[in-house]
């Protein structure tokens, strides 16, 4: 449909006459790190797990949506602004994001699935998943589905590790695009400014 296709490049360019990727960085640098933050809790807390599996996903979902769509814009202001060692710097590390934003949503999935295949099991058999049984034959306490526990564990130490990574990831893209946008714009010193008459009452 040409019609949609001719909104979508504006959409990628500019919006409301600016440059799309300043105004569109801002859903990034919020989504990447509240995800990462709430995958952290849902993967290591169960309470939290239970309360925000959903959101946590549908959030990293998001955020890896944005990622390229942001990217593609950013691509877009590259080429009509002046090459710059910083600049480079910034677009270099602009295109990490997009493997880290994969791992966070496919890890928020799979804490999702995990817990609501758990939580499936443990209503089916009437007892919680971490409650302890006493075995019989070896008379001794034992906690039911340890691979579960050790998958759990594995799970928890994989979305630290992610969200850690994302978030530094983000920190780094952002901050590499402030010294490109502002070094040597503005000046150490306070400037005379004159004073500017005020607009006319319609």
């Amino acid at each position: 449909m040409p019609g949609s296709v001719g909104w979508w490049k504006a959409f990628m360019t500019t919006i409301n006459g600016l440059p799309a990727h300043v105004l569109l960085v801002h859903v990034v640098v919020v989504l990447i790190p509240l995800s990462a933050v709430l995958l952290v809790l849902v993967a290591v807390w169960p309470s939290a797990r239970r309360r925000l599996d959903v959101l946590t996903a549908v959030l990293a979902v998001l955020a890896l949506i944005a990622v390229p769509i942001t990217t593609a814009a950013g691509d877009w202001l590259e080429q009509r602004l002046p090459r710059t060692p910083l600049l480079r710097v910034h677009t270099e590390l602009g295109d990490t994001m997009l493997p880290w934003a994969i791992a966070l949503a496919l890890v928020a999935v799979l804490v999702l699935v995990r817990s609501r295949r758990l939580a499936r099991r443990a209503s089916a058999g009437g007892e919680p998943a971490n409650v302890e049984i006493r075995d019989p034959h070896q008379h001794q306490h034992q906690r039911p589905g340890r691979r579960e526990q050790l998958t759990g564990i594995a799970v928890a130490v994989v979305a630290v590790a992610v969200a850690v990574g994302s978030m530094v990831t983000v920190y780094r893209i952002g901050d590499s695009g402030a010294q490109a946008a502002w070094t040597g714009q503005f000046s150490a010193q306070p400037l005379p400014h004159t004073k500017v008459p005020a607009a006319p009452n319609r």
